[in-house]
Parts: structure tokens; sequence; C-alpha cells
């Protein structure tokens, strides 16, 4: 069986080493490289390309969410397959919504547990999203109070596009354009859950839990399962 390859971008050692040495108790994970700011972390990405690069939105030099896009431009041009697996200390919907417009994966709290941290990597691993469900309940209560924003609060940066959703281009989604069933498996989505953990927890076949995935991201106009998760926390579809 193949080892998730990680690499890890993080400038505060102490917390760099904790991950490390969190990781590395699983034979399944092989930490493959470590940076403590931007620029060495992409060249660093570029050369060992991991599965995975866990990233610090706070980085010195430059914020991880500006490294995930243009990790993200070198990822499509060259046929690359990393995901970006944020980890912040940031718990605002701005940061959040950012990163993922940015192209991240994943998105994470530093106080996450362990046994989180290794299903977040997972199920990022096999392809989907994962949101720190504190993140997710966040997102969902401020998506609801306020008219959603993806401008980047530090005038260093331009503004972040949600690709999954443009106002000028996109009718609403209405919350009963989506089955029941649908629903259901869009907050498991919003949740972090891999297709196997859909169907273990609606009982249903993975099979069956596919179906309702391309139902929900054609519905949502969504490319994919990150993108359709932002839209139900933006919008609140889920609950």
């Amino acid at each position: 069986m193949s080892k998730i390859r990680i690499a890890l971008i993080e400038d505060h050692d102490l917390t760099r080493v904790g991950i490390r040495t969190a990781l590395l108790q699983k034979d399944e994970i092989e930490v493959v490289g470590e940076a403590a700011n931007a620029v060495e972390g992409l060249k660093m990405l570029k050369k060992l390309q991991p599965d995975i690069a866990i990233v610090d939105i706070g980085l010195p030099d430059k914020d991880g969410i500006e490294l995930t896009r243009e990790l993200k431009a070198i990822i499509k041009s060259e046929y690359l397959e990393t995901k970006v697996l944020i980890l912040t200390l940031r718990d605002n919907k701005e940061a959040v919504l950012a990163a993922f417009a940015a192209g991240a994966d994943s998105y994470c709290m530093k106080d996450i547990k362990f046994d989180n941290l290794l299903e977040a990597v997972r199920v990022t691993y096999d392809g989907n999203a994962w949101i720190d469900p504190a993140i997710a309940r966040i997102v969902l209560q401020q998506a609801q109070q306020n008219p959603p924003s993806l401008t980047s609060k530090s005038s260093d940066h331009q503004p972040f596009v949600d690709s999954s959703e443009s106002a000028e281009h996109q009718q609403p989604i209405e919350s009963n354009s989506l089955t029941e069933r649908e629903l259901e498996v869009l907050q498991l989505i919003v949740e972090g859950c891999s297709n196997a953990v859909i169907a273990e927890k609606l009982y249903i076949t993975i099979g069956t839990v596919k179906t309702h995935v391309r139902n929900i991201l054609n519905k949502l106009c969504a490319d994919d399962r990150t993108q359709a998760a932002v839209h139900a926390l933006r919008t609140g579809l889920v609950e």
C-alpha cells in the first residue's frame, strides 16, 4: 500500500514539529518535506510533488491563501496532483471562503484533534473536501446574517473570486431544488465526509452516494465537492 506523501509549510517550529510527530504515528503517512515560508515552500512542492500540502495561512513572507493560488496555477499548468489542506487559527468567513476560492481542498483549525486531522488528511487524499465542523458552523451563521464578501482584508492582496458562484451569471439555487436525500448528502459533504462515510451514515450504497453527489453538483452548477460545500455554507442550504 502506497503511503500518503505530505509536505508541511509552517513557520512556527514547535507547531511544525508537533504536526510532523503526530502524522508520523501512522504508518500510512510519510512526511516528505518541510518549509518555514511560502517561497521555500513553493520550491519544495514543485520539486517533491507530494500528495498533500499542509499549509499555514499565516506565513511570514506571503500568506497561505496566496501560496495556494500560485500552487494551484502550477498544478493546473503542469498536471500535478498535490492537494492543499489549509491549517489555521483564523475562523472567520472571509478567510475560509478566500482559501477555497484560491483552490484549497480542505480547511482545518490548528486546535483540531489528532484523529480529526488524520481524517481530514485521508478525506483530502481521496479527493474530497474536509471542512472543520467548527468553521462550517461559523460560516453558515455568518452567511445567513450577512451578504458574502470574498475581498481579502489585507490591502496587499487582490480580491478572491469564488468560482462556484457568480451573482452575474448564475441564479440562486433554492433548497427545494434538491431532494431531501440530496440535502442530507450535501450536509455530510460540508462536514467533510467521504463517500464511504456518507454511505455508512445514510445506510445506502457508495454507488447511490455517487449518484446523489453528481446530481447535487449539477443542480448547484458546481465543478466539485468543494464548490458545492462553499455554496451550501454561503447560501444556508444546509443546517
